[in-house]
């Protein structure tokens, strides 16, 4: 099966595919007018807006879910598996895929926001909705919502739980079906709980795993403090292919820096835009920069913590996956031990192996339970498709035991495979989501200049599609018809925000036609 995922891996993880999250970065970027640096201010101050609305979850909600399914096993093994195949090098482009993806994230996460819908009294939106509402295309939006089932349902889970039960095998010596079991009877305790009980867990347990891992991380390289700017030079000469050690490792680095930087922070996946579709918010501008603040914590807090700790200990080692060795600093050692042992090293070894299994634990099982309600979105997407009434309730519950059933697989088999399967569904997505997004990249563009248009006026922003000319985002367009003036806007100020828009916003050129 190995040599099955890993020959379809070849095709679907090319160049090209690496190469193009990175041009849709930068054409992003480049068209919002570096949105992840002159709308930073607002990215923080949107993140304690309040939420009256009992059908979605606020601005906050929606980013601790996102943080809870990015920050896992992809910031840690993900991190040290980049460094193990591509050399300190890795972790530059790790760095560059984040300050581009957070572009791209915007971009995404707004589309989320126009095109959601209100099912069965809770707001959903996603890659599908914006695929069957701003592309219109019924077919492809279910092919699309059953691949991310398939991804979210059944490949993601795996890693997550064959992490854990590594570390708690090797921290407790717990046999990993025990440990498999025990995490599916934790998930199935939360998830038939629904969309509210997942948010209200995500909301207190990741700021507080997040904290505690930062603040472990920064304390040991406050006592290395000296080591750090050797480690950054070196980062930065490997990823240029200035340093001899690693001299001819450049495109190895770009790849795994760019494919571990997007399973890390899923800027362009599309699987980060159904927390935010959740979201209530009064202009989806404001949702979009809220989840793009997310790439930063994931990639440039939380990664490069556990990249610096890595390469200051020198507990790595660099291994082409075809050729001979670079670097064997930490002889047979697999990449899930780098961070346990750097941090064992820093301080003493039974504090390390502890602390990666407990922070493991939680990074991990944060990520299964939004898995949960990103698949069980898509279903739920999938059942307004085809009218499916009484046939859709036994798909959901299957569609649970199969991922509760995933999860107790992913413990038991091997490290290998899992991350190969994982790759794959990595790279399935991005090319469905990265192509939609360019196709309704307009849209989402159209969206900034009015949320930019508002704020030069002093007001608090709200949206209003007709106005803008946005076609089948029924959920604002209902909510306009029931509101015509937002509480937030007078009716002076709608006026001349309407009259602002004609003016100001010229035609946003479509990103193909150059």
């Amino acid at each position: 099966m190995l040599e099955i995922v890993n020959f379809l891996n070849k095709y679907i993880w090319s160049n090209a595919l690496v190469f193009l999250f990175l041009a849709v970065g930068l054409i992003f970027t480049l068209r919002t007018k570096f949105i992840q640096v002159r709308r930073f201010k607002d990215m923080i101050t949107l993140l304690f807006e309040k939420n009256n609305d009992n059908a979605g979850i606020s601005s906050f909600q929606a980013l601790a879910m996102s943080l809870g399914s990015r920050i896992g096993t992809g910031n840690i093994v993900g991190v040290a598996t980049a460094i193990s195949l591509g050399g300190p090098g890795a972790v530059f482009w790790m760095w560059v895929m984040g300050f581009l993806g957070a572009a791209t994230s915007f971009i995404e996460i707004t589309l989320s926001q126009i095109f959601k819908s209100k099912i069965d009294g809770e707001y959903r939106g996603g890659t599908p909705f914006y695929i069957y509402k701003g592309l219109n295309l019924k077919w492809f939006s279910i092919i699309s919502a059953t691949i991310l089932i398939i991804v979210i349902g059944i490949l993601w889970p795996t890693v997550q739980a064959n992490t854990i039960a590594l570390t708690v095998q090797d921290s407790f010596n717990i046999p990993p079906l025990a440990t498999g079991l025990l995490l599916a009877a934790f998930m199935a305790i939360i998830i038939y709980g629904g969309v509210k009980r997942i948010a209200t867990v995500s909301e207190y347990l990741v700021p507080f795993m997040a904290l505690a891992y930062v603040a472990i991380c920064i304390a040991l390289l406050v006592l290395n403090f000296s080591e750090i700017p050797a480690m950054l030079s070196l980062i930065v000469t490997s990823a240029l292919n200035l340093n001899a050690t690693f001299a001819g490792l450049l495109g190895t680095a770009i790849a795994m820096g760019v494919q571990r930087g997007v399973f890390s922070s899923a800027a362009g996946l599309g699987t980060e835009t159904f927390e935010s579709g959740a979201s209530s918010v009064s202009h989806p501008a404001k949702q979009g920069l809220v989840q793009a603040f997310s790439i930063y914590i994931d990639t440039f807090v939380i990664c490069t913590a556990t990249a610096l700790m890595i390469l200051i200990t020198g507990m790595y080692n660099v291994v082409p996956s075809a050729g001979e060795a670079i670097v064997t600093n930490f002889p047979g050692a697999d990449p899930e031990l780098y961070t346990q042992a750097a941090i064992s090293t820093l301080i003493s070894p039974t504090f390390g192996q502890y602390f990666m299994s407990i922070s493991l634990f939680l990074f991990c099982f944060t990520t299964l339970i939004t898995y949960f309600y990103k698949m069980d979105t898509n279903i739920a997407f999938i059942k307004e498709m085809l009218n499916m009434d009484k046939a859709g309730k036994y798909i959901t519950h299957v569609a649970r035991i199969g991922l509760l059933g995933m999860v107790v697989f992913g413990a038991v088999n091997s490290a290998t495979l899992i991350w190969a399967i994982t790759d794959l569904g990595v790279g399935l997505l991005g090319w469905v989501n990265v192509i939609t997004i360019l196709l309704l990249s307009k849209t989402a563009l159209t969206a900034l200049k009015d949320y930019d248009t508002q704020k030069s006026l002093g007001l608090n922003p709200s949206f209003n599609p007709i106005i803008l000319g946005i076609k089948n985002a029924d959920f604002w367009e209902d909510l306009e018809a029931r509101s015509p003036i937002p509480k937030t806007v007078s009716s002076k100020g709608r006026t001349v925000v309407a009259k602002k828009v004609k003016e100001r916003l010229l035609p946003v050129p479509n990103p193909f036609s150059e």
